[in-house]
């Protein structure tokens, strides 16, 4: 049943208690007495729950039984509620488009105390909407259909677990990972907390799924520059940097390696963070996926000058895998729906000069220590000092870069689990006396607790303080030779020194450098602290403001490995809900170009953020694809002759609702 023109206007009003959220402020049955008396109301009810099902069959009856053809509900915010109501009013036999919605919770009781001042606001609120409501006309959703292709950004764990999960569902992925390995910083870890399980045991086998998986086209070494389309059907350009290598016919021999002109590894490793030394070629780690050589062009002596022996290339006559002819690539690829799994940069130490990293050689970071005490890593596992020596007393600082206004305010979740984790390593490599600086030991998660009060246990020492600084001034016998660490020590109410061998600062996490760069790639929101910004922090914690675009992973926000592989599970699971639906379904809440109306003046063009809007050249007007737009209504302020309109934001409606709030008494 739809209103058309002429018809006798007839509404149905209905004001929600919210439990005590919006009744505890607002006089709930005042607003509908008063909205009863208003003209072309016809229904004006109160209940509790507008949201339950009770809530919801009151409107479908009211709209058959009283032959209502517009519908207004007061009650919380529409982002939770306005798909609830038009459902409910569709299921009435009603356009769900004849609807509107006011926030009184949001917008009234939850930002007011005075309860007379609330519920005359929501008097006029109401009044307002049913004017607005009166101007609202049928429209109709439009469906695109939705390619089935994924592109998932970023090969960490949640990358890879993503892919994986849509893989194995039938759905064809592309992985794409600026790194020449996938693995992300788990493949850098030895063991992982609680359970001190082996990381490379837990990792190799997925990253190998992934490179062995016959769904997945896995493009490392390779990045996103640019993102066009629209949810179910964008267009991604990857930019493939040259490897100078042939990935498909190298096999990962490394007789390149062991050929290549630099007879010793003299550059810095980055996968062993600076701390080992690799080769102009070099594979990233033994179990880098692909297990595909790479050659650096910044120290390759080929590359730069073209005056080298090319022995490498002689040691691979065989298979001719070196290939020194290749450039940059750029490949267009379509996908309906992208997850974006970029990860964390960690904290840079020399940030806080106080604790002396870069200036001690004992001062190392956590993920440096990480690489320490792992066999695969530059001293194949044996944790020793800058001199040789093995250390017999160890201080982990916790925090640092974390919980502190002058750095970063949120807390990285994982540094107190991580250190303590690192903690059992040193003592297990070295038999150290170790100490932890911490300012809350925060262990939430399972089995995180036990683990807590197993370090408690075996020896671990927690002093509950900040670090003041670090030095290696010698006041007492004792600290001659050492780093000295003076802190406050809340617990026993004084300020210690304490000697130490090595100190291992807690790192905590950032976003990444080119976050800012990858929110606009992929027109994702960011928070003040630079994490990318989910649609919903509890109903919608995948989701982006971007339909079809998902996050999932540290890109979020700091997070451990478990919650990182929920989240990736999460956004796989949503991707393929609209790849199985086949198509979706697009507000009609765009804007339109009245062309009678439109000069050419080309002003809208530039300042769509969706870029939906473009210039037809044969009509010299503006026009405006739907599948594009967003209905966010910037061009529709923005056009200098008002040739461009709103549907469900037309002039009508919003002047008339401007009128009722201001001229309710």
């Amino acid at each position: 049943m739809n209103a058309g023109a002429g018809t006798e206007i007839r509404t149905g009003f209905y004001i929600c208690h919210c439990g005590q959220n919006i009744a505890g402020v607002v006089d709930c049955p005042a607003v509908a007495e008063y909205v009863a008396r208003l003209p072309s109301v016809v229904v004006s009810r109160d209940y509790k729950y507008m949201c339950s099902d009770p809530g919801q069959e009151l409107i479908k009856q009211d709209i058959r039984e009283h032959n209502l053809n517009r519908i207004v509900v007061a009650s919380c915010s529409p982002l939770l509620h306005e798909h609830t109501f038009r459902h409910a009013v569709e299921a009435g036999g009603l356009n769900p488009f004849l609807f509107q919605m006011v926030n009184i919770r949001e917008h009234d009781s939850w930002v007011h105390t005075d309860h007379a001042a609330a519920t005359e606001k929501a008097k006029a609120l109401a009044y307002a909407a049913v004017r607005r409501v009166r101007f609202h006309t049928a429209l109709e959703t439009k469906r695109v259909s939705v390619h089935p292709d994924v592109l998932v950004v970023g090969g960490g764990i949640a990358g890879i677990h993503a892919s994986l999960t849509l893989a194995n569902a039938g759905k064809k992925v592309f992985l794409v990972e600026r790194e020449p390995s996938i693995g992300g910083h788990m493949a850098k870890f030895d063991k992982t907390f609680p359970t001190l399980d082996c990381a490379a045991c837990i990792l190799t086998p997925k990253m190998s799924a992934v490179g062995a998986h016959e769904n997945i086209t896995l493009w490392s070494y390779s990045e996103v520059v640019k993102v066009e389309g629209y949810v179910g059907n964008y267009q991604v350009t990857v930019k493939r940097k040259p490897r100078y290598v042939n990935e498909e016919l190298c096999i990962g021999c490394q007789e390149c390696i062991r050929a290549c002109v630099y007879k010793e590894a003299k550059f810095p490793d980055e996968f062993n963070v600076g701390m080992g030394k690799r080769k102009p070629i070099y594979i990233p780690f033994p179990q880098a996926v692909p297990q595909v050589v790479v050659i650096d062009p910044a120290r390759c002596l080929q590359v730069k000058s073209g005056k080298c022996k090319q022995t490498c290339v002689e040691a691979c006559a065989d298979r001719r895998a070196i290939d020194f002819t290749q450039r940059e690539e750029l490949v267009q690829i379509k996908v309906g729906n992208i997850i974006v799994t970029t990860g964390f940069k960690l904290f840079d130490a020399k940030r806080i000069p106080q604790y002396g990293y870069g200036v001690y050689p004992n001062v190392v970071t956590s993920i440096e220590l990480e690489r320490l005490v792992t066999s695969s890593g530059p001293t194949g596992g044996e944790l020793l000092l800058r001199d040789g020596r093995t250390p017999q007393s160890v201080a982990f600082i916790l925090c640092v870069g974390s919980r502190d206004y002058r750095t970063n305010r949120w807390c990285s979740r994982t540094c107190c689990m991580h250190s303590m984790k690192l903690a059992q390593l040193v003592r297990e490599h070295t038999g150290a006396d170790v100490t932890v600086f911490y300012l809350d030991i925060r262990a939430p998660g399972k089995g995180c607790e036990e683990f807590y009060d197993k370090s408690l246990k075996d020896g671990i020492q927690f002093v509950r303080g900040r670090v003041a600084e670090v030095t290696d001034w010698a006041v007492t016998p004792e600290e001659e030779g050492k780093l000295v660490i003076r802190a406050e020590d809340t617990l026993a109410g004084l300020v210690r020194r304490i000697p130490v061998d090595m100190i291992v600062l807690a790192v905590g996490m950032e976003p990444q450098s080119d976050a800012q760069d990858l929110r606009r790639l992929f027109n994702m929101s960011c928070g003040t602290e630079g994490w990318f910004l989910e649609k919903h922090p509890k109903l919608a914690p995948v989701s982006t403001f971007t339909d079809g675009v998902f996050i999932a992973g540290c890109c979020q926000g700091p997070k451990d490995i478990p919650d990182s592989i929920a989240q990736a599970g999460a956004a796989a699971a949503e991707a393929m809900a609209l790849i199985d639906r086949g198509y979706i379904e697009q507000e009609p809440n765009t804007a339109y170009v009245v062309e009678e109306d439109c000069s050419g003046c080309k002003s809208c063009i530039p300042i769509c953020p969706y870029t939906a809007i473009t210039f037809d050249e044969a009509k010299a007007k503006a026009c405006i694809n739907p599948a594009l737009c967003k209905g966010c209504g910037t061009c529709v302020a923005a056009c200098p002759s008002g040739s461009i309109r709103q549907h469900l934001f037309e002039d009508e409606e919003i002047m008339s609702e401007i009128e009722g709030v201001l001229s309710h008494a």
